[in-house]
């Protein structure tokens, strides 16, 4: 190989670490999972697709996202009344109200690294006090969508909340993300997280909080 197709080959190869590493830091507000999810699905009522208010007139059904849920439950909407207790999509009590369960908010910082890799920090308030909570990436560029934990092993990426239903989680991710890309918060019913998985989604497992990235 002549040194000019070394040296050439040298520049693109900087030009390319360059423009990986070019996405500033970032912070996003995150929003509710209905929210984002009645606006992706064009719905002129926010609706939770993932938890669920009683409703006697309610058939069992399979809806939103493949969830299939009892008799007696219709997923819940933002209009509903605030006290409105929550359910599973297996009618199993989720310990808080519409009003609390909507309630939740906070932030999730991106700083790239040098390496490729992003360091990523949430810091959230409203939750649930001592939930249980995994931090994952959705990938809208897989069909259908992907979910990976934040820090790619599943080992970091999950806390419980505070007693006064705050948290803070930070990890680093395996690769630095983009529009394609979004923070998602799970919270899982089962008081337990499920590593690389999300788990049973509507029955122990709930999309809370969401920030795509810009």
């Amino acid at each position: 190989m002549r040194l000019t197709d070394i040296l050439i080959g040298a520049v693109l190869l900087q030009s390319g670490l360059a423009h990986a590493q070019a996405r500033p830091a970032v912070m996003l507000s995150f929003e509710t999972h209905a929210a984002y999810f009645s606006r992706e699905v064009a719905s002129p009522t926010v609706i939770d697709p993932q938890v669920f208010v009683r409703d006697e007139s309610a058939p069992a059904e399979r809806h939103w996202q493949g969830i299939e849920h009892i008799a007696g439950v219709r997923n819940a909407h933002a209009d509903d009344p605030a006290r409105s207790e929550i359910y599973s999509a297996e009618g199993l009590p989720l310990g808080m109200t519409l009003e609390q369960w909507l309630q939740a908010r906070g932030s999730v910082t991106l700083v790239p690294r040098a390496d490729g890799r992003e360091d990523v920090t949430v810091v959230l308030h409203g939750l649930k006090p001592g939930g249980q909570f995994s931090v994952f990436e959705n990938h809208f560029d897989q069909k259908p969508v992907g979910f990976t934990p934040v820090d790619g092993t599943g080992t970091g990426n999950s806390f419980a909340a505070d007693s006064e239903g705050s948290g803070t989680v930070s990890m680093i991710a395996p690769a630095q993300m983009n529009h394609a890309n979004a923070v998602l918060v799970v919270y899982h019913s089962d008081n337990a997280d499920h590593g690389t998985e999300r788990g049973a989604i509507g029955v122990t497992a709930h999309h809370q909080l969401i920030a795509r990235l810009p």
